[in-house]
């Protein structure tokens, strides 16, 4: 075993972060129970790089149970928890990982998950994936397979596959109906207002809200910034989407027009330069900005530090910068992710869908080894109905079956 973090004597508060999760994740405690007795990934590398907090440590663990010889690192440098990671080198796996490492570092930390050759890659935003085929082709041989939990990841993937650079299938685990249905929109949702809550210590209600991007992401932000009392206004650039936060009940406007009138902007669009010099120039004084997206390129950061004529830490996790002599804008967490770098992430119940997600099409990569055509992979629907069916079970819900005749009138039979 081999690890790369920064305090082994942290891994008790880690331990119980994890057993927390646990405690409420009862899909994932349901599939550890069922892999520890058929041992799926015996013999198998798993290369993983998901944010690094407890959630994720628990699904690691869960993959462990089931015979993986785990090798975890983070993919975000804000959002791994220290005491998590030794958690888990304490638990036997491979983490090479710790909170605020350098762009350096971090590229090291995914270079050492993927030297030993994986079989499975599960991945978030594609930098495993992209690391894989650039810097060891050598080893993509030994891939059977990989999972990519984000928007931004399968966008990448899609790019890659366009232009025949994908080497090896990789099921698009984001869009499962039980993952962004629910992780996206509702995870998302409270989880970025988590962030911005207890890193501000500021009242959402009565103040406007700018979401950037009306995916399921900003869906969900929209929906809970309207819940917090807030009146939102949406900028897009697809124009149905834009149609649908109307007759959601919200204002659409340009993100210029946006940057004028808005207290709080948060990006959820997957995109870069979505908050430039231009909209930094007409945000009124006290504007407060985060982003919500994978990577820190919604929010043009470089060119706002190089405008202000002066900038300081607020409160934890919050610059202030003085772009004249009258405003100064705040941005949280550095612009990354701030539901993570700011907060825990998404609630365990959505994350425990997800990963449950997660973890069954790795399992299904396993089995169909060498049968799949493709190089895109949808997740098969009897692995998204099954991870539905029982998680209607645990929430104690039943719902109605369809009869024989009812089949053969949809045609079903």
């Amino acid at each position: 075993m081999s690890s790369e973090i920064r305090d082994i004597s942290l891994a008790p508060a880690g331990e119980h972060k994890i057993s927390w999760v646990r405690r409420n994740c009862p899909l994932l405690h349901m599939l550890e129970e069922d892999f520890s007795k058929e041992k799926p990934f015996a013999g198998k590398k798993i290369a993983l790089s998901v944010h690094l907090e407890a959630k994720t440590a628990y699904l690691c663990k869960v993959l462990a149970a089931g015979g993986a010889e785990m090798y975890v690192t983070g993919s975000n440098p804000l959002s791994t928890q220290d005491d998590v990671a030794a958690a888990l080198v304490a638990a036997g796996l491979n983490v090479f990982a710790w909170y605020d490492s350098t762009p350096e570092e971090y590229e090291h930390h995914i270079s050492k998950v993927l030297e030993v050759g994986p079989h499975i890659i599960i991945d978030d935003g594609g930098d495993l994936v992209h690391m894989m085929h650039t810097t060891y082709p050598h080893l993509i041989g030994n891939v059977i397979g990989g999972c990519e939990e984000t928007t931004t990841g399968v966008n990448r993937l899609r790019a890659m596959d366009a232009k025949g650079q994908l080497q090896f299938p990789m099921v698009l685990v984001n869009n499962a109906d039980c993952k962004h249905l629910f992780d996206n929109r509702y995870g998302t949702g409270q989880s970025v207002f988590d962030g911005i809550n207890r890193t501000t210590n500021l009242i959402v209600a009565g103040k406007i809200v700018v979401v950037a991007g009306y995916g399921w992401c900003g869906k969900g932000v929209a929906m809970r910034a309207k819940g917090l009392g807030a009146r939102v206004v949406v900028t897009e650039v697809d124009p149905i989407k834009a149609i649908e936060a109307v007759m959601d009940g919200f204002d659409v406007m340009p993100m210029n027009e946006a940057a004028k009138i808005g207290d709080f902007f948060i990006t959820v669009t997957g995109c870069d330069g979505v908050i430039t010099e231009k909209d930094f120039r007409v945000m009124k004084d006290g504007a407060i900005l985060c982003n919500a997206g994978h990577f820190d390129c919604e929010i043009d950061m470089k060119r706002l530090r190089e405008i202000a004529i002066d900038s300081g830490e607020e409160r934890k996790n919050i610059m202030g910068y003085q772009v004249d002599a009258d405003r100064r804008i705040f941005v949280l967490a550095e612009g990354r992710l701030v539901n993570l770098a700011a907060g825990d992430g998404h609630p365990a119940e959505i994350m425990d869908m997800s990963f449950a997600i997660q973890a069954l099409s790795a399992r299904y990569l396993v089995q169909n080894q060498g049968k799949i055509a493709g190089k895109l992979i949808d997740v098969p629907k009897e692995v998204d109905n099954e991870v539905a069916v029982r998680k209607l079970r645990f929430l104690e819900k039943e719902i109605d079956v369809l009869t024989e005749a009812q089949k053969e009138y949809l045609g079903l039979i």
